[in-house]
């Protein structure tokens, strides 16, 4: 399914790429999985609403669609998952990143397969960082993108900002990138708490045209000591541009969710 020799030579390349990225580590591979029949195969079956029960996050902060129970998804969307699980997977994550004994997520809690329907986004924000059963750090998030001729206008890129933390409170700064969700392209970045990220454009497809993405998440049993702080919840940030609308919705948000 995939060619190892090659990622591994190609992981060595990209681990200067990967490290030396601000705001934080992050990175782009395209044309990922050289075999594309593999993704056109996945496309297909692909579930839409109608075929399985998603969690459905429906409010003004995310609005997605998102299922992390392989039991119910296809057969060739399960092993793709596990594979992105498997030892070799994980060897090529640490060389690429640098990262050591990462640890894949047998849950897969949180990620799995989303899709965006038209109108939907996932506002700014830093991830969860202990995972809940197993109390471990979260350290990688991985998102493999399955959609054929993406237009820009459609929005739903994947943007990456700049923040700190001003008087216990998240500020993001600056907008320095945006990842179209492009077919095939690979997106891996360290998860910290200046991992600032999301697509909180709504997404401006016409109605039969969805966001599809699988997404895995990597843990370690500790982290770099300047790394570390209290387990929180997935935490949104406002723009700069935005205005306090929102703003008692993420605090509760933030208060509330784990």
């Amino acid at each position: 399914m995939i060619n190892y020799t090659e990622l591994l030579l190609k992981a060595k390349e990209l681990n200067d790429v990967f490290t030396s990225q601000v705001p934080y580590p992050h990175i782009i591979i395209d044309n990922f999985i050289s075999d594309e029949s593999i993704l056109d195969e996945v496309l297909k079956t692909f579930p839409s609403k109608n075929d399985i029960d998603f969690y459905k996050y429906d409010n003004q902060l995310e609005k997605k669609l998102a299922m992390d129970q392989l039991h119910l998804l296809p057969t060739n969307i399960q092993t793709l998952l596990r594979e992105f699980n498997s030892p070799n997977f994980l060897n090529f994550l640490e060389v690429l990143t640098g990262i050591d004994s990462l640890i894949p997520d047998p849950y897969y809690r949180g990620g799995g397969i989303h899709c965006i329907e038209t109108g939907g986004k996932l506002d700014v924000h830093i991830d969860f960082n202990i995972h809940p059963k197993l109390k471990i750090h979260r350290r990688l998030n991985v998102i493999l993108y399955l959609n054929k001729d993406w237009k820009e206008e459609y929005n739903g890129d994947f943007q990456v900002w700049e923040g700190h933390k001003e008087n216990d409170k998240h500020v993001l700064t600056k907008l320095h990138n945006k990842i179209y969700p492009i077919f095939n392209r690979l997106v891996v970045f360290a998860t910290s708490e200046k991992s600032y990220h999301g697509h909180p454009e709504p997404l401006n497809t016409p109605n039969d045209i969805n966001r599809k993405s699988l997404a895995l998440y990597y843990y370690t049993v500790d982290r770099p000591e300047n790394e570390i702080v209290d387990k929180h919840s997935t935490t949104f940030i406002k723009r700069p541009d935005e205005d306090d609308t929102l703003d008692d919705m993420r605090n509760k948000r933030n208060i509330g969710r784990f």
